[in-house]
């Protein structure tokens, strides 16, 4: 197993909360996380049939056995009126932490939690792996587009002889067949499909829901409820811009970034690492592996995404502008190139002289090392976020 920066942030929400919740994409380890930090409560997978069917038929009963001893829910969404009665035990027994509660489908899950047990259930989003969580597994690659291409997926790194491609296949069938389904929102799964991976073309671009609905054969209307339905089940994370006021139009569309960049890449046809040394993605591919670690670490500590980008209508831009606080902003310029040039920071010096922002708080992510303090603002390598993470 490898252990993950959120549990002692799930320890701290079960010390307060009478139910804590763990969401996130299939296969990002949720199960596996809270089965480590809680090794003595009860597991109950409500995927197993006859688990369900006790659950849906007799509910009382079924939670009666767990009310002393509490228990981890993995999949609860699968048994939406389990929640109307896990609030009366919760409310009746006032126990912190007496349920662990898990599920992939988050628009079933939060929905449910939203209508049943707001105030009541502390929540922690978990994504694959990160860089710093590998790195103390002592699992380290020695090119960036090794994980472009693989991703961060915790099965591809703990079965040895597991190929990525194999992975995601099974993946996206699972996502399509398994999640969609039950939905009935999405009438066309092949369209579905074509319509993700049409979204992976456009990794780390705006959204340009013209273009989407013409390529997919579908309506504007319908690129934006399906956007949403990739968002809410943690396939992508759209970055919405930041508005303040700098005299300047500035563009009010999301960017797409996945929330994995190795399912990006598998969906763009990418089948091996060295097809992205002159991809026309990679730039995309590696906007999102930076992007989710810094996002990473802020979900890590149930903490919401204050990432925005900026850019106006003269070309100005910024790749991700973080929210930190009391009015303060950081700009974290994003380049996939491995060597440096000052040109790099044009971006970061016309938003710094915007904003008075200064250098050492002004940031430029690239492909290569090392990092170090610069005129204009410091030079972080991919490998070494965490002087940007200060900031989150």
């Amino acid at each position: 197993m490898i252990r993950r920066d959120a549990e002692q942030t799930l320890q701290d929400l079960a010390a307060g909360f009478p139910a804590v919740s763990v969401i996130g994409p299939r296969q990002s380890g949720k199960t596996t996380l809270v089965r480590a930090v809680f090794p003595d409560k009860p597991y109950v997978l409500l995927e197993d049939p006859d688990t369900r069917a006790f659950a849906e038929e007799d509910p009382r009963s079924f939670l009666a056995q767990f009310e002393t001893t509490g228990a981890v829910l993995d999949e609860v969404q699968r048994v939406p009126h389990l929640f109307s009665y896990l609030q009366g035990i919760m409310d009746r027994t006032g126990e912190p932490g007496q349920f662990i509660l898990t599920g992939s489908q988050n628009f079933l899950f939060m929905e449910n939690i939203t209508q049943s047990l707001a105030g009541r259930v502390g929540i922690i989003r978990l994504l694959p792996l990160s860089l710093k969580e590998l790195a103390r597994a002592k699992i380290a690659r020695s090119r960036y587009e090794e994980f472009l291409y693989a991703g961060f997926w915790p099965r591809l790194y703990t079965t040895g002889s597991l190929r990525p491609c194999d992975f995601y296949s099974a993946y996206i069938q699972t996502y399509l067949e398994r999640d969609l389904r039950q939905l009935k929102q999405v009438h066309n799964l092949s369209v579905f499909q074509t319509f993700m991976k049409m979204c992976a073309y456009r990794c780390g671009q705006l959204v340009n829901y013209s273009s989407l609905a013409h390529d997919c054969g579908i309506t504007h209307n319908t690129v934006k409820e399906w956007l949403s339905l990739l968002e809410t089940s943690s396939i992508i994370i759209l970055i919405r811009p930041h508005h303040n006021n700098l005299g300047k139009r500035l563009v009010k569309m999301p960017k797409i970034i996945f929330t994995d960049p190795g399912l990006a890449a598998h969906l763009a046809g990418i089948r091996d690492p060295d097809d992205l040394a002159y991809h026309p993605l990679k730039g995309g591919l590696f906007e999102s592996l930076v992007i989710t670690e810094l996002l990473k670490a802020r979900f890590n500590s149930a903490k919401e995404n204050n990432l925005y980008f900026w850019r106006d209508n003269h070309g100005h831009e910024i790749d991700c502008i973080i929210e930190a606080g009391s009015g303060n902003l950081v700009p974290v310029e994003i380049k996939s190139g491995r060597t440096f040039g000052n040109d790099l920071f044009d971006g970061i010096t016309y938003w710094n002289s915007l904003t008075q922002n200064p250098p050492d708080r002004s940031f430029l992510v690239y492909g290569g090392a090392p990092s170090q303090q610069r005129k204009a603002g410091r030079l972080v390598s991919w490998s070494e976020l965490e002087p940007v993470m200060k900031f989150l």
